[in-house]
């Protein structure tokens, strides 16, 4: 029988948001978030807050995850590739869990604080051997059928993908990928990285439950919306 782990990364450097992983929204840290969702849907033990930060550490210790070593430098920085960390976390797992290769892992960022532990499990209630990811996405206003350009070989801008479309209605329907949830085996995650995967299932999420904090203007639009929702947790 399969099981399900998740990792959670938070790192303690953000340049749009200083220390946004530690900030708080509502009444918790923005990561304690991510950890009261996944702890719905997941056994505790099984979720890795992968830090490199001892005040976030001590966060996902107090709310119930499993941050039981730092993550090293070398894959803390900001042109850190995202695989490099889900192959640390990965082996912690084999380490402390006896991690088997069709075992699920989700990768939930923290930025995304009004993904729910209803989303995480219909997400990975869509995953299945014939896919290699199902990925979190919002529709997009941006459509490159009608209103996103590239410039063309003569300075001209022209639509990215031609279409006769006057309406954003009538364009093909497109999607963005929106950071809150990543689905995949083990052994799919060691041997490729996600952005690189081709059989993709997407999740389709509402774009209030897919902010992702990334700038000031994202962190205010989340304290509007938090306080819409009121609380999102049980205190």
């Amino acid at each position: 029988m399969r099981r399900t782990f998740a990792i959670i990364p938070a790192r303690k450097g953000s340049k749009g948001v200083p220390g946004k992983n530690t900030k708080i929204l509502g009444k918790h840290p923005l990561v304690a978030h991510t950890i009261l969702a996944a702890k719905e849907v997941i056994t505790p033990k099984h979720i890795f807050v992968s830090t490199d930060c001892q005040k976030i550490r001590h966060i996902a210790k107090k709310y119930g995850a499993e941050p039981a070593e730092l993550r090293p430098d070398e894959i803390s920085q900001d042109d850190t590739p995202m695989h490099s960390v889900i192959l640390h976390a990965l082996d912690y797992f084999d380490k402390h869990a006896s991690l088997q290769p069709e075992d699920i892992v989700i990768l939930l960022q923290p930025t995304s604080p009004f993904r729910s532990a209803a989303h995480i499990a219909e997400a990975v209630e869509l995953f299945n051997h014939r896919c290699e990811a199902v990925i979190s996405v919002v529709e997009s206003h941006s459509n490159p059928y009608f209103n996103l350009l590239e410039e063309n070989e003569s300075g001209w801008l022209e639509k990215s993908k031609q279409s006769d479309a006057s309406r954003r209605q009538d364009a093909p329907q497109v999607f963005q990928i929106n950071g809150a949830i990543y689905v995949s085996a083990a052994k799919t995650l060691r041997s490729s990285p996600l952005n690189k995967m081709k059989r993709i299932v997407k999740y389709i999420m509402s774009e209030e439950d897919s902010i992702d904090i990334d700038t000031h203007l994202d962190w205010m639009l989340a304290q509007i919306v938090f306080e819409k929702k009121g609380k999102l947790y049980a205190e």
